[in-house]
């Protein structure tokens, strides 16, 4: 069975999703074993336009962008923000909201493809969200990118060249173009075996009963 999921990593939602699958997965392997499962990240941006030069990019916190976004007051924002690591905690995943800084993600999407050739894809997307969520640090800045790939083992040579050109662009470029073009409007997104969706962080349960589906659906 082969897995595609939409996703961006600096979405909150993306990686309590991953999770939630996770705990599925593990529960599906047992109930079938043998059964293979192939997991493709596919690079999604929740803002286009966000900045992307390092440094010197003007950033917001990620309660400020949420307050603008949705015309809020800020105390509301930070309040949902909170919420959110909360929610983080109860999966044993930690959320420096205040420390956050919304910025572009292409490089990190790029990074994150690269990676994927050195068959290294689940270790970039944990590195780079907790890069992000755990640690503060700004996904769009290039140093932050060259310590992330160097922690999961990617060579310095190849980052570097990644980093000081566009390589993989096409292929981020692609993967959002398809999400267009299958009505994806929020992430993460997942698809079973390209025959069954399932949108959103659902509950592990869902997952559950989306795998068997598509397992089955495979038989038939």
């Amino acid at each position: 069975m082969r897995i595609d999921i939409w996703s961006d990593v600096i979405c909150p939602f993306c990686w309590i999703g991953k999770r939630h699958l996770e705990a599925a997965l593990e529960d599906f392997r047992g109930e079938n074993p043998g059964t293979e499962v192939e997991i493709v990240w596919r690079a999604y941006e929740l803002d286009p336009a966000a900045p992307r030069h390092g440094h010197d990019a003007v950033t917001e916190s990620s309660a400020e962008m949420l307050a603008r976004k949705y015309g809020m007051p800020l105390a509301q924002a930070e309040a949902g923000q909170e919420q959110m690591a909360a929610r983080f905690r109860e999966l044993g995943l930690e959320y420096d909201w205040r420390a956050s800084t919304v910025s572009s993600t292409y490089d990190a999407h790029r990074l994150s493809a690269l990676a994927a050739d050195h068959g290294l894809a689940d270790q970039i997307d944990e590195a780079l969200r907790r890069a992000y969520f755990t640690d503060g640090q700004r996904l769009s800045d290039p140093e932050t990118l060259r310590r992330v790939g160097a922690g999961v083992g990617l060579p310095a040579e190849a980052v570097d060249q990644l980093l000081d050109g566009d390589g993989f662009g096409d292929r981020v470029r692609e993967d959002i173009e398809t999400a267009r073009g299958i009505g994806v409007r929020g992430v993460p997104f997942f698809v079973l075996d390209g025959r069954l969706a399932v949108s959103g962080a659902q509950p592990v349960e869902v997952f559950g009963q989306a795998l068997q589906q598509a397992l089955e659906a495979g038989r038939a």
